[in-house]
């Protein structure tokens, strides 16, 4: 789900805190799900335990996996009959070891490969399951992957050193995929959901001429004024990330119900147990903050074929960025959809109407480019 940035995250139901220590060591708070109807307790103690670290999110996500693809929503209607579908562990050229998923068409070739990039505190797991699926079953080869620090990857979670270093990680790995042999023909887009977004850009300023386009949906290019510390406590903060970069405490306001419009999915991402529930790390944070600065001063720098998707009112990645994206980027092929009243999460947690609609704009704009590349 892509629906946090730097200065916010989404808590569960209720969430409670509590310390536990190891060998006299005191470590970190760890988030305690409301219990799930018909979760056992052996279940519930997986799903409580710390997951600072990747095994147990890893854990988690097994023993959850069957009841969060049973939930009442969209997304998770999608059949997968007729697709192909791989999950891999890969330790890339850090020695970080990455998760990694591809849905394919097994009757046909793709017609273009969408490599993903998801939001700050996500996963690929979840949401975007149901996503990849309804792409997969239009024809599209799917690629995804976790950040380090992110769902079932290796690292700190929800801990981003460096954001140039994610960008570069993010690079390394759909470079492989695009210049196999198998994909090397196809057309290749980049899909960024919120930071994903932000993903995405910096990926094609260091890749300018390496893909056929991008879909951005609600990208985080800046994070909007009213959720963003003031100036003094900004600065406060940085002080303190040089000491202390991997501490939880950002200030932050609880806008869950401000990422979805409809309430009966907002229930639907309590689902999602891996994600990042904590308050952003400090150096997270100012990653993330200093990122979307230095968007925002290079969207003349774009040049590639743009869809950028945004719901009017969004309170959480700022629409009229993603208007300025619009205006001022060099690209002379671009689209922006601006939708009435949708908020932050799109094809997350819109009325079903509202996300098939965003669902057709994605595939028509998609199928038109990927046309126009094969008259080429």
């Amino acid at each position: 789900m892509a629906l946090k940035t730097a200065m916010l995250c989404y808590p569960i139901n209720e969430v409670k805190y509590r310390a536990s220590s190891v060998r006299g060591e005191k470590r970190a708070p760890m988030v305690k799900l409301e219990r799930f109807p018909g979760v056992t307790d052996e279940l519930q103690q997986i799903l409580d335990a710390n997951m600072d670290e990747v095994g147990p999110r890893r854990r988690a996500r097994d023993a959850f996996k069957d009841i969060q693809l049973s939930i009442d929503h969209l997304l998770f209607k999608t059949p997968c009959d007729g697709l192909k579908m791989k999950e891999s562990y890969e330790v890339n050229s850090k020695g970080v070891e990455i998760f990694t998923k591809s849905w394919l068409p097994e009757a046909n070739q793709p017609k273009a490969v969408i490599c993903f990039c998801h939001g700050y505190g996500d996963t690929c797991t979840f949401f975007f399951e149901g996503i990849a699926r309804k792409f997969a079953s239009a024809g599209y080869g799917v690629f995804a992957m976790d950040y380090p620090g992110f769902g079932l990857s290796e690292g700190l979670h929800g801990y981003i050193p460096s954001f140039d270093g994610l960008v570069d990680i993010v690079i390394e790995h759909y470079s492989k995929i695009k210049e196999s042999p198998e994909f090397r023909s196809l057309p290749s887009f980049l899909f960024g959901q919120s930071m994903g977004g932000a993903v995405a850009l910096k990926v094609h300023l260091k890749q300018p001429n390496s893909w056929t386009g991008a879909i951005l949906v609600a990208p985080m290019c800046k994070i909007a004024d009213d959720i963003t510390p003031p100036w003094l406590v900004k600065q406060v903060l940085i002080g303190i990330a040089k000491l202390l970069p991997k501490q939880k405490l950002v200030p932050q306001k609880d806008l869950a119900d401000l990422a979805c419009r409809e309430k009966k999915k907002r229930y639907a991402m309590d689902y999602n147990v891996i994600s990042y529930k904590h308050k952003p790390r400090l150096r997270t944070a100012l990653e993330l903050l200093h990122t979307t600065q230095e968007i925002e001063k290079q969207l003349d720098k774009i040049s590639l074929p743009l869809l950028i998707l945004h719901g009017k009112a969004d309170m959480l990645t700022d629409p009229s960025v993603s208007q300025a994206l619009y205006e001022k980027a060099r690209s002379t092929d671009k689209k922006l959809i601006l939708y009435d009243d949708a908020y932050h999460s799109l094809l997350e947690g819109e009325p079903d109407e509202m996300i098939l609609r965003v669902f057709n704009d994605i595939f028509s704009w998609l199928d038109a480019h990927i046309g126009q590349k094969l008259d080429e």
